[in-house]
């Protein structure tokens, strides 16, 4: 474990991050890597294709197969700029959908619906 700026200096400086896992139920490590504008890598599983938009904020590989991942890592590496616009369309889809206001909108919207 790292102290927290030490994890954000990190993830801003990475051109992708990697989440092999055989199961996330959200995957916030993932929604952390996308705040910091870093494209992610992530297996196809439990809650990372909720978070990580496939194609557009990084790229998601089946679970366990190693290599789809160290293909879409490769894909991503030697191309920077690629990367780049899915770790800024990261950091993008990480605010509006995840951070604190969106999430507290998303559930003032749910009870508003089921109070009507």
């Amino acid at each position: 474990m790292l102290p927290k700026p030490e994890v954000i200096q990190l993830l801003t400086h990475a051109t992708v991050f990697a989440c092999p896992s055989i199961y996330e139920p959200l995957g916030i490590v993932n929604l952390e890597a996308m705040a910091c504008g870093t494209a992610v890598v992530g297996s196809r599983t439990g809650g990372i294709p909720e978070v990580v938009a496939d194609g557009e904020t990084g790229l998601l590989v089946p679970v366990g197969e190693p290599e789809p991942l160290a293909d879409a890592l490769n894909v991503l590496l030697r191309d920077p700029d690629r990367a780049e616009a899915m770790g800024q369309a990261g950091r993008k889809r990480a605010v509006s959908e995840f951070a604190w206001p969106a999430i507290a909108a998303q559930t003032a919207d749910l009870y508003a619906e089921l109070t009507h």
